[in-house]
């Protein structure tokens, strides 16, 4: 059994920093103390480092089945522990859509063989699938919980239907995370914008997809969770007017209604599709720099619960013009921890709030079993941050099978150094170091 002890490093956990040694023996973490020694271990320096529980992604596209051109379990994963990412959640618009239980267990047996990292997968609901939707509440211990797309997206994965959303909220015993944009709305807002202009360009996005169709759609969720005291976990706000639907006077243990900010609406804002055009086109759109600051605001406060990627990797050559072309989703999740410790070393958000919101929250949010802390007696998924190196994100240090980030040519000031899936250490300096595979997350209801 393989043990390491990382030595002299501050561990940064449960809203405090402190400094000192932790052993890693099999796959959990066996001791954290002062000071640890007379141990047969591999020592591994942490001195001048931090220790952070890995970071646990609950929103990712790694696209197979049916769409492995653009990406697959395997090297999605391999990108996801490079960064610190020791344990992801996806979803279900692949080829075919993960609308039965048997497609939804082909997707477990697909990771099972090929995932570095800790992994779930979405049921996917459709208009007339609601039977088969709601046999998921019999593994409930094992699927993090049940995707509604109320806004368009691929295959029949759009849910418009009163009824079957009226049934599934009423019924489902997990939780419901949504993708809410009025469908209506865009429609509407695409046309009269396509007549006028004609050819449109990427900074047509956010007006198409724009704030009130997120907030309508957000609202009918929120309603519609109220009124059967449903789980709902809202994916990727990205706009200031939908913050009003969530509280901070809550604890987030006795919230029922969650909600998730993405990296990149935390970045990017639309002044950026005049540089990087299509390459930052997604749903929900990126919109213009106020609703930013709003939602730095509301993550800080908590009306914002975690922080997520929506890892969507396309070609380049799907990102390309004209509009109705051009492929919707952004690849992060090899940088979202960097990007967020870019926001630390520029003052904005704190190392305790970073672990909070990308570890032990999505943990809480989820009720997943002895993960998101580093603790003792709990998994050994941990990621080692050097804050005084920095990391350049090159064409040659990227890891998603789609070759390229919308972060391409900027330095991070930091970079990641060592993580631990399990305790196995996976990745070392650059270099994938371990192919033990990831483990079937499970969940506390």
């Amino acid at each position: 059994m393989q043990k390491y002890l990382i030595k002299n490093i501050q561990i940064v956990n449960e809203n405090n920093i402190q400094t000192g040694d932790v052993l890693v023996s099999g796959e959990r973490i066996e001791k954290i103390a002062p000071q640890i020694s007379n141990v047969n271990a591999r020592e591994i320096n942490g001195e001048g480092k931090f220790l952070l529980p890995g970071a646990i992604d609950d929103q990712v596209h790694f696209r197979e089945p049916g769409l492995t051109h653009k990406a697959t379990i395997f090297t999605e994963s391999r990108a996801a522990v490079a960064g610190g990412v020791t344990s992801f959640m996806e979803m279900p618009n692949t080829v075919p859509a993960a609308l039965t239980q048997d497609l939804l267990e082909e997707k477990y047996s697909t990771a099972a063989a090929t995932s570095l990292a800790n992994y779930s997968f979405f049921m996917g609901t459709a208009n007339d699938n609601a039977d088969e939707v709601l046999r998921t509440n019999e593994k409930k211990r094992e699927v993090c919980g049940v995707k509604i797309f109320m806004g368009s997206s691929t295959g029949n994965l759009l849910v418009d239907n009163y009824m079957s959303l009226d049934r599934i909220f009423r019924e489902s015993e997990v939780l419901i995370a949504t993708h809410c944009e009025e469908e209506s709305m865009i429609r509407e807002n695409y046309q009269r914008l396509k007549a006028s202009k004609g050819e449109l360009e990427p900074s047509d996005h956010p007006i198409i997809r724009d704030e009130e169709a997120c907030f309508e759609s957000s609202f009918k969720a929120v309603q519609l969770a109220k009124k059967h005291n449903t789980r709902l976990h809202i994916l990727h706000i990205s706009t200031e007017r939908e913050l009003q639907l969530f509280t901070n006077m809550l604890p987030l243990q006795d919230k029922r209604i969650t909600a998730e900010v993405c990296v990149h609406h935390l970045h990017f804002t639309s002044d950026d599709y005049a540089s990087l055009g299509y390459r930052i086109k997604c749903n929900p759109a990126i919109k213009a720099p106020h609703n930013r600051e709003a939602l730095w605001k509301a993550l800080l406060d908590d009306r914002l619960d975690v922080i997520a990627t929506d890892h969507a990797p396309h070609l380049l050559s799907e990102k390309t013009p004209p509009y109705e072309h051009a492929h919707a989703g952004l690849p992060l999740v090899q940088h979202s921890l960097l990007l967020m410790l870019y926001y630390h070393k520029q003052g904005k958000i704190s190392l305790e709030k970073i672990a909070q919101k990308m570890s032990h929250a999505v943990a809480d949010c989820f009720h997943i079993s002895d993960r998101g802390y580093v603790r003792e007696g709990a998994y050994a998924d941990l990621v080692i941050a050097d804050l005084h190196e920095t990391t350049t994100v090159r064409e040659e240090n990227i890891l998603y099978k789609c070759g390229w980030s919308p972060l391409e040519g900027t330095t991070l000031p930091a970079s990641i150094t060592h993580t631990f899936v399990n305790g196995a250490l996976v990745y070392e300096k650059g270099r994938i170091i371990d192919s033990q595979l990831g483990k079937r997350l499970l969940f506390n209801r």
